[in-house]
């Protein structure tokens, strides 16, 4: 029994990292996150024996971090009358220990599927950076398979058109600045 309660608390501990990634993507602000990963951790620590040790710890821990995620965001919607507040900027403070580590490209990425609607965030988050497979996701999320590739499909057109349309823009803002320095060199 020892040896199964070490296993699960040093497995716990490995996850740490991917855990609070998740709580980010969920709670969007640092207190949230912070709140959400603790929540998710005591009903971890509590209800340990419920694991089976066959499975996968993390599609546990993630079910189990979305679960008391919807019933946060449900409740709020009933004591306040209104859903989340959208502050992605929350994430990019100077404090983010994590910021140092990251390309330029990561960060804008994930800036943009910050700005994606909740459920598209879930499910590019839990797919595309903890390489949950469809199905076990859907699972996670507790919605249809059809509906996660939906969501999928959806998060990855928005964010090849903002991506586009960054490209088009800075193409734009090159090729018009080439073009007046051409101009004022021929003006000379």
């Amino acid at each position: 029994m020892s040896n199964r309660i070490d296993n699960f608390n040093q497995a716990l501990l490995a996850l740490m990292p991917r855990l609070k990634r998740y709580s980010k993507v969920l709670a969007i602000t640092p207190e949230s996150s912070d709140d959400l990963l603790q929540a998710t951790l005591e009903r971890a620590l509590k209800k340990q024996q419920q694991w089976q040790q066959d499975t996968h710890l993390d599609r546990w821990l993630f079910t189990i971090m979305s679960s008391i995620w919807k019933n946060e965001i449900r409740s709020r919607v009933v004591r306040q009358g209104n859903g989340l507040s959208e502050d992605v900027d929350l994430l990019w403070d100077s404090s983010n220990e994590n910021k140092r580590d990251r390309t330029f490209l990561y960060e804008q990425v994930f800036k943009e599927v910050m700005t994606l609607p909740e459920n598209q965030r879930e499910a590019i988050v839990l797919v595309y950076v903890e390489g949950i497979k469809y199905q076990e996701a859907a699972d996670v999320l507790d919605i249809p398979l059809g509906t996660l590739m939906s969501r999928l499909a959806r998060a990855r057109v928005a964010l090849a058109e903002t991506f586009n349309e960054k490209q088009n823009n800075s193409t734009t803002v090159t090729e018009n600045n080439s073009a007046v320095i051409q101009m004022k060199e021929r003006r000379g």
